[in-house]
C-alpha cells in the first residue's frame, strides 16, 4: 500500500489505496474474486477496485477500518502468505476486538513447521494463550471445543523438546469414563486405556515423523500415560500436559500439579462445561482457580467461542449453548426466589 487520499462527499468520504505490486493484488482479489467478494461482505464500506487501485467509499469511520483491514492483509501476503477466506474471517473478527495486538503478527507466528504445514495461533486469544505458555511455569488453557488448548500446547511442548528447554514431554489424561468398566474391556491394560490416550497420539502424528515416535517413546523421551502413572513421581526438565482436565477430582489436580520438579513446564487444558465425572463429584479444573489465583507464575488463559478454529457452526454451537446454560440458571434461580418468598410468608402467617 502506497498511500490513501479521502475527498469529502455529504456524508461519506472516498478512501484510495494504491497496491504497486500486481501480485499482491491478484492475491488480495483471489481466485475468480472469491477474497474480493469476502471483503466486499465485511465492510460496511462500498468496494471497487480498478488497476492497481482500490476504492473504498463510506463513513470516515468505516473507511478508516477498510483501511486497517487492507493494511493487515497486504503485510501478510509481504510476509508470503496466501490469503484465504479464512485468514480474512479471523483479520476482520481481530480487528473488531480493537487490540493493540496486529492480526498480520498473530496469524504469521509460527510455533512449528513440518513438510510445509505451519502450526500456529490463528486468533488473538490463541495468540495469548502461546504467550502465557512462553512466559508462566503453570499455565490452564479453559474453553470450549476447537479452541485448540491441547494441540498448542503440544506444539509449544515439541518445539521445547526441539530446542532442548526440556529433555522430555509427558502427555497425560484421566480414564474417567472407564470406571469400573476398565476391567470388563478387552485386552492388556495398555489396550484399555489406548482409547483414551488416542487424541494425544494424534496430535503427536501431526508435529513429528511418525517413525520418530515410537523410538521417542521406547527411550522415554515421549511419554503418554493415564493420569493415576503420575502418583508419587518428580518431573524434572519436562514439558507436561495434562488434558481433558475437567475430569480431575480436586484430590488428583493436587497430587498431578505436585509433581512439578525442577527446569519443568506444565500446561492443563479442559472444558468446564464438559465434566464427565459421576453425579455429584466436583471437578478439579472448576476449584482450582479459587485455590490458586493468587500464586505467582499461575497463569489461568481463557479461550472462547472466538478462538474456535473448527467449522464455524462449532463457535455457534458453544454459544448457543452458553445462552442456553445462561437461561436455565436465570429460571432457576427465578424458582428458587419465588419458592423463597412463598416459603417465608407461610411462617410469617403461623406466627401471626
Amino acid at each position: 500500500m502506497t498511500g490513501t487520499e479521502q475527498s469529502s462527499g455529504a456524508a461519506r468520504v472516498q478512501t484510495r489505496i494504491s497496491v504497486s505490486d500486481p501480485k499482491i493484488m491478484v492475491n488480495l482479489l483471489g481466485p475468480s474474486d472469491e477474497i474480493l467478494r469476502l471483503i466486499e461482505r465485511t465492510l460496511v464500506s462500498d468496494v471497487h477496485v480498478r488497476g492497481n487501485e482500490i476504492t473504498v467509499t463510506g463513513a470516515p469511520a468505516d473507511n478508516a477500518t477498510a483501511e486497517r483491514l487492507f493494511s493487515e492483509l497486504i503485510e501478510l501476503i509481504e510476509k508470503g502468505e496466501t490469503l484465504s477466506v479464512d485468514a480474512v474471517r479471523r483479520t476482520a473478527a481481530m480487528l473488531e476486538q480493537d487490540s493493540s495486538e496486529r492480526p498480520a503478527d498473530v496469524l504469521t507466528l509460527n510455533i512449528l513447521s513440518r513438510r510445509g504445514r505451519n502450526i500456529r495461533p490463528k486468533t488473538l486469544g490463541q495468540r495469548r494463550y502461546v504467550d502465557a505458555i512462553d512466559q508462566h511455569t503453570i499455565v490452564f488453557g479453559i474453553g470450549p471445543a476447537g479452541t485448540g488448548k491441547t494441540y498448542l500446547a503440544m506444539a509449544k511442548a515439541v518445539q521445547a523438546l526441539q530446542a532442548k528447554q526440556v529433555n522430555r514431554i509427558i502427555l497425560t489424561r484421566p480414564a474417567v469414563e472407564a470406571g469400573e468398566r476398565l476391567g470388563f474391556l478387552p485386552g492388556t491394560l495398555n489396550e484399555k486405556i489406548d482409547p483414551y490416550l488416542r487424541p494425544l497420539y494424534d496430535a503427536l502424528h501431526d508435529m513429528l515423523d511418525p517413525d520418530s515416535i515410537p523410538r521417542l517413546m521406547q527411550a522415554g523421551t515421549i511419554e503418554v500415560a493415564p493420569l493415576g502413572y503420575m502418583r508419587g513421581r518428580t518431573l524434572n526438565d519436562a514439558f507436561i500436559i495434562l488434558d481433558e482436565a475437567q475430569n480431575t477430582t480436586p484430590e488428583q489436580m493436587k497430587m498431578f500439579l505436585t509433581r512439578l520438579g525442577f527446569g519443568a513446564k506444565i500446561v492443563v487444558t479442559g472444558d468446564v462445561t464438559q465434566v464427565d465425572l459421576p453425579g455429584g463429584t466436583t471437578s478439579g479444573l472448576k476449584v482450582v482457580r479459587q485455590i490458586l489465583h493468587d500464586v505467582d507464575d499461575v497463569h489461568f488463559a481463557e479461550l472462547s467461542a472466538a478462538d474456535v478454529v473448527r467449522h464455524r457452526l462449532v463457535a455457534e454451537i458453544v454459544d448457543a449453548y452458553a445462552r442456553y446454560d445462561a437461561e436455565q440458571e436465570q429460571s432457576t434461580q427465578s424458582v428458587r426466589a419465588v419458592s423463597g418468598r412463598a416459603a417465608g410468608g407461610g411462617r410469617s402467617g403461623r406466627r401471626r
